[in-house]
C-alpha cells in the first residue's frame, strides 16, 4: 500500500437486497470518511461507533422513499454499511451460510492418505463457536457423501475441534475435543489434529492443537481422544477442501483464511500446502508450493480487502443547494450499540422465557402487577388462572423470576388444562413459605385428569406430606403418607409431581427440589389404573398453612421438569460474565451476534441472578462485574467482548518510535492529573454483602498532600454471586485508581506518512497494548505501555490520521509464579542506608520492618533482578548480608537515568508482583 503518492484505495459497500454493492463511486471525497469506534480514554463504557459519510444524490439513488430510484424499496432505516481498505496481507474470504465458499484442488495420489495424517489450518473467523441450533461449521475436509466418498473433515462443533472419517467411505467415526480453545481478541488462531490411525494399543488416536499461527508454536489442547480398534481413512475421490469441508448443508465459515497443510503421517511429508498471502485479489486460482491446484470457489475468493467499520445507516436526510445542481446525502451510521440502546423492554424473565420452549400443555408465570385479579397464560388456548386471596408482585426473591404474589391461608387457584392425548403427566409449583410450618397437614396443591384417580391432593406438614387420590365417585383410592425429614418450607423449593402408564398400573414419583441445588427429594409409588390426562388445577390452600410465595405453575405431557426448570429458576445463579454473554447471544440471536474472547482455563467472574431488564443492560451488567470490555466488532455488525484476563501481560501488538519519522504524530502530550484517581474504593454485591478497600499510605493514599492526594472515593453495585467476590474486586479496583504514572490519554498516527504501520494498525482490537519507544529526553524514561480503549479516523484521498484513545498499560502487568521476573515479591519497606554517587557500584539496603532482600549465597539462580531508587533502574547482581542490612552489587542506569542518591531513598522492585483479580 504506497501511498500519498497514489491515492488511498477507500471502499464503501451497501448491502442492498441482501447483496453487498461497492458504492465508492457515489460516496464524496470532498468530505472525508470520519469512523470512530471503541470507548473514549474517559469512559467506562464503550460508545456505538460512528462513520460520516456523503453520498453524490443528484439522480435521487439515496432518496428510500424515491420511486425512481434503483434502490427503492431495497434501502432505508438500519441499510448495512461497511468500509474498507485495499492493501495489506491477501486472504481467502470464506462468506459463511451454507452457499459454497473457499477453494478446492482436485483429488491426486498425494492426497490420498490411508494411514496417520495431520491436519493444519489458519484463519481469523467472526465467530469460532457454532450459532444456536446449528450442529457445527465446516473448516477444510475430503468428504463427499453420495457415492461413499467420505474421506475425513475436520469442523468446528460447539466451539471445539472435530476429527471425523471414514475407513470405508460410507460409516464414520469422529472425534470431539473435549477442551474449548481461548479464542484470541484477534480473532486469528491455527488449529491441527492428527490421527494414529493404529496406536500400539489395539485401537486408535486423535489429538488436537492450537497456534497463534500456522507457523506454530503448537499447544496440546485437552488430552487425546482414543477409541477402540485399528482404524484407516478410505481412499476417495473428493477434492480436498480449505474453508469448507463437506457437500452437507453444514455453516460455512466467515471471515479469513491464511493457510491451509495437510501431511501424510503425523508431522509427515507435506502433500498440500496453500497460503492465501501474497497471491494477487482477484485471482481464480493459486498454486502451493507442492504443486497442487487451488480454485476459489463461487463464494470464495482471493482479496486483500480489510474491514474498518461495519454499522448500519439509520436516517438518509437529503440536502441540495440553492442551484438545485448539487444534492447530496451525509450519512451517519452506527453500530450495534446504538440500535440496542434505543429499545427500552425488559427481557422477560428467566423462567418465563425458557418454560414456554418445552411445550407445556398450560402455564402461568404469576408475574403480574401489583393491583391483577388474574394470572394470564403465554400458552395459546389457556385461559387466565382465576384466583382469590393473592396480592401480586410482593416477593422478588426468586432468582428466576419477576416480583411474584404472595398467597394468605384460604387462598385459591383455579385454572383449565387442554387436554390431549398422553401416557404420562407432570405437574410443578415453585413456592416459599414465610412463617411456622403448620403442625398439621394442610392441603398444598390438587388437580384433576380423566384417569382412575380423578381427583389428586398434596397435603403437608412441618414433618410430613399426605397424597390422596380419588376415583370418579369422590371414593379415596389412594392415601400415602410420606415422612421426609426434610425442611420443606424456609427456601424456594420446587413441588413437581409426575405420572406415567406403565402396563396396567401407573407409576408416579413426588419430588421436592430446592431451587439452586442439582437433585430433588423424590418418593415414588403406583396403583392399578389409568393415568388420564390432567384437565384441571383446582387448589384451596389450608388454612393453616403460611403465607406462601408462588409462581411459574406448568403442566406438561411429560416428565420434563427438571430439565424445562433446571438453572432458570434461579436465574442462571453462579454462571461467568462470558456464559451468559454467549446464552444470551444464542437466545436473542435475531437481535445481536456476540463473539466472546477468554480462556476456558481462566473462566471470567461468576454472575448473580438474571433478573429482567432489556439485552444491552444485561450484557453491560456482565461486562460490569468481569472488569472487561464490550464493544463492536470492526469487520461485521456483532458485538464483541474481552474479558478483563485477556487484558493481563499481553505482548505489544504495536510499537511506535517517536524518533521514527511519522510513527507517531504531535501532539503527544502526556497528563499528569488525578481525573482516575481512586484510592477508597467500595463494591457492593446486589442483595448482598459490600467490600471497602483503601490506600492508606504512600503517594497515591487518602493522605492529605504532601504524604498522599486526599480522598478520592468510589462505589459501585455489581451483580455478583457471592459475598467473597466484592473484596477482591474492590481490591483490583483500587490497584487501577491507584496506579501513579503520567496519562496518555491519545496517540496520533499519521498512516500516510507511515504506511509501513498500516498492516499492524488493521489488526489492532480494542483491548490491545501498543508501546512507545525513545521518547524525548524531558518525558520520565519509557517505554511507555498502553491499552488501546478505542479510536477514531479520518481517511480522504491522501490521507490517513489515527488517533488512539489509550489508559495505561502498567495495572494491567500481574504476577505469573515462578517467572523470574514477574513472580518476585516486593519487601515491606527498604531504603538506602548510605547516599551513593551516580556510579557506584555498591549500595547499603536497609529492609523495614522485614521480610529481608534474597541473599546471592544462598539463592544464587535468583540473580539479577532490578529495583528501582529515585526513579533509576538499577540491577542488582549480587546480595550479601542475613540481616535487614544487606550489601548491594549493582548495575547502574539500566533505564537511561544517571544520578546520585541520598540516604534514607525508597527502594523497591522495579516489577513487583501484582496479585491479578
Amino acid at each position: 500500500m504506497a501511498f500519498p503518492q497514489t491515492p488511498l484505495d477507500v471502499r464503501t459497500e451497501l448491502q442492498i437486497g441482501g447483496v453487498w454493492t461497492d458504492v465508492t463511486a457515489d460516496c464524496y471525497t470532498r468530505s472525508p470518511i470520519g469512523i470512530e469506534c471503541g470507548r473514549s480514554e474517559e469512559s467506562a463504557r464503550t460508545n456505538p461507533s460512528r462513520a460520516s459519510l456523503e453520498f453524490n444524490n443528484r439522480l435521487g439513488k439515496y432518496s428510500p422513499r424515491n420511486p425512481m430510484s434503483p434502490y427503492y424499496g431495497l434501502i432505508g432505516r438500519n441499510t448495512p454499511v461497511q468500509v474498507s481498505v485495499l492493501g495489506g496481507a491477501t486472504y481467502l474470504r470464506v462468506t459463511g451460510g451454507t452457499t459454497n465458499t473457499g477453494a478446492t484442488t482436485p483429488d491426486a495420489a498425494a492426497l490420498d492418505i490411508t494411514g496417520d495424517i495431520d491436519i493444519r489450518f489458519d484463519a481469523t473467523l467472526d465467530l469460532w463457536t457454532t450459532p444456536a441450533g446449528i450442529q457445527g461449521t465446516d473448516l477444510t475436509g475430503k468428504w463427499i457423501t453420495t457415492g461413499g466418498q467420505r474421506s475425513w473433515m475436520f469442523q468446528q462443533r460447539n466451539g471445539r475441534p472435530y476429527l471425523e472419517w471414514s475407513p470405508d467411505g460410507t460409516t464414520t467415526i469422529g472425534a470431539h475435543c473435549a477442551t474449548t480453545p481461548a479464542v484470541p481478541p484477534s480473532r486469528r488462531m491455527a488449529w491441527r489434529a492428527t490421527l494414529d490411525v493404529n496406536n500400539g494399543s489395539g485401537g486408535w488416536t486423535a489429538t488436537f492443537y492450537t497456534a497463534p499461527t500456522i507457523a506454530g508454536p503448537w499447544t496440546q489442547l485437552g488430552d487425546p481422544v482414543t477409541g477402540a480398534g485399528v482404524t484407516s481413512i478410505f481412499n476417495s475421490t473428493t477434492p480436498v477442501a480449505v474453508g469448507n469441508a463437506t457437500n452437507l448443508l453444514y455453516t460455512k465459515p466467515l471471515g479469513q483464511f491464511h493457510a491451509m497443510e495437510l501431511r501424510n503421517g503425523i508431522a509427515g511429508t507435506l502433500v498440500a500446502s496453500p497460503t492465501f498471502a501474497g497471491q494477487t485479489p482477484g485471482a481464480p486460482s493459486i498454486t502451493d508450493s507442492t504443486g497442487k491446484v487451488w480454485t476459489m470457489n463461487p463464494q470464495g475468493s482471493i482479496s486483500n480487502q480489510q474491514r474498518i467499520f461495519s454499522g448500519a445507516i439509520s436516517s438518509w436526510p437529503t440536502r441540495w443547494d440553492v442551484s438545485g445542481k448539487d444534492v447530496w446525502v451525509s450519512v451517519e451510521a452506527s453500530g450495534t450499540l446504538r440500535r440496542l440502546g434505543q429499545g427500552t423492554k425488559a427481557l422477560a424473565s428467566t423462567l418465563r422465557r425458557r418454560l414456554p420452549s418445552y411445550s407445556p400443555l398450560a402455564y402461568w408465570p404469576c408475574e403480574e402487577d401489583d393491583g391483577a385479579t388474574q394470572a394470564y397464560s403465554p400458552i395459546t388456548g389457556v385461559a387466565p388462572l382465576a384466583v382469590t386471596g393473592w396480592q401480586f408482585a410482593q416477593d422478588d426473591s426468586l432468582g428466576g423470576s419477576a416480583a411474584l404474589p404472595n398467597v394468605a391461608p384460604g387462598a385459591t387457584l383455579r385454572g383449565r388444562v387442554p387436554t390431549t392425548a398422553s401416557t404420562a403427566w407432570a405437574l410443578c409449583l415453585p413456592y416459599r413459605a414465610d412463617g411456622t410450618p403448620p403442625a398439621a397437614e394442610q392441603e398444598m396443591l390438587s388437580w384433576t385428569t380423566t384417569g382412575t384417580i380423578r381427583r389428586w391432593r398434596i397435603l403437608m406438614s412441618s414433618t410430613s406430606t399426605h397424597i390422596l387420590g380419588y376415583d370418579a365417585t369422590g371414593a379415596l383410592a389412594l392415601d400415602s403418607t410420606i415422612l421426609t425429614g426434610t425442611n420443606l418450607w424456609s427456601a424456594w423449593w420446587r413441588l413437581e409431581f409426575a405420572a406415567e402408564q406403565s402396563g396396567g398400573n401407573v407409576s408416579y414419583t413426588i419430588t421436592w427440589t430446592k431451587v439452586g441445588v442439582s437433585s430433588g427429594v423424590p418418593v415414588s409409588g403406583s396403583y392399578a389404573g389409568t393415568v388420564g390426562v390432567v384437565n384441571q388445577v383446582d387448589t384451596s390452600f389450608g388454612p393453616g398453612i403460611p403465607t406462601l410465595s408462588i409462581g411459574h405453575l406448568a403442566v406438561f405431557a411429560a416428565d420434563i421438569v427438571a430439565a424445562a426448570y433446571a438453572s432458570a429458576d434461579h436465574g442462571f445463579t453462579g454462571e461467568t460474565a462470558t456464559t451468559r454473554m454467549a446464552r444470551l447471544a444464542n437466545e436473542e440471536s435475531r437481535t445481536v451476534a456476540l463473539s466472546t474472547y477468554t480462556d476456558p482455563a481462566n473462566p471470567s467472574a461468576a454472575l448473580g441472578p438474571q433478573r429482567p431488564a432489556d439485552l444491552l443492560t444485561l450484557l453491560q451488567d456482565c461486562a460490569d462485574a468481569d472488569g472487561g470490555i464490550l464493544y463492536e466488532s470492526k469487520t461485521d455488525a456483532s458485538l464483541a467482548y474481552r474479558d478483563l484476563r485477556t487484558l493481563y501481560n499481553q505482548t505489544p501488538r504495536m510499537t511506535l518510535s517517536y524518533t521514527a519519522e511519522g510513527e507517531i504524530g504531535p501532539p503527544l502530550e502526556p497528563v499528569d492529573d488525578d481525573q482516575k484517581s481512586r484510592n477508597d474504593v467500595t463494591v457492593t454485591r446486589t442483595a448482598g454483602s459490600s467490600a471497602r478497600s483503601v490506600q492508606e499510605t504512600g503517594p497515591m493514599s487518602t493522605a492529605a498532600p504532601p504524604n498522599g492526594i486526599g480522598v478520592y472515593d468510589d462505589s459501585v453495585t455489581l451483580n455478583l454471586h457471592n459475598d467473597d467476590q466484592p473484596p477482591q474486586i474492590a481490591g483490583w479496583r483500587l490497584h487501577l485508581g491507584t496506579w501513579d504514572e503520567a496519562r496518555y490519554p491519545s496517540v496520533r498516527l499519521m498512516l500516510h506518512a507511515a504506511p509501513h504501520l498500516i498492516p499492524a494498525f488493521l489488526g489492532l482490537t480494542v483491548g490491545d497494548r501498543i508501546r512507545l519507544t525513545n521518547l524525548p529526553s524531558w518525558l520520565p524514561p519509557g517505554p511507555v505501555d498502553l491499552i488501546v480503549q478505542g479510536w477514531s479516523q479520518v481517511l480522504d484521498l491522501y490521507t490517513w490520521d489515527v488517533v488512539l484513545n489509550c489508559t495505561p498499560a502498567g495495572p494491567w502487568t500481574v504476577g505469573v509464579l515462578d517467572d523470574p521476573n514477574l513472580g518476585r515479591l516486593d519487601t515491606d519497606g527498604c531504603t538506602l542506608g548510605a547516599g551513593v554517587s551516580s556510579s557506584a557500584t555498591s549500595m547499603t539496603l536497609v529492609s523495614s520492618p522485614g521480610p529481608r532482600w534474597i541473599d546471592s549465597a544462598a539463592f544464587p539462580s535468583e540473580f539479577p533482578f532490578d529495583v528501582l531508587i529515585g526513579g533509576e533502574q538499577v540491577r542488582i547482581t549480587a546480595m550479601s548480608g542475613t540481616t535487614l542490612t544487606q550489601t548491594a552489587t549493582v548495575v547502574r542506569s539500566i533505564n537511561g537515568i544517571v544520578k546520585a542518591h541520598s540516604t534514607g531513598a525508597a527502594v523497591a522492585l522495579a516489577q513487583p508482583l501484582v496479585l491479578a483479580l
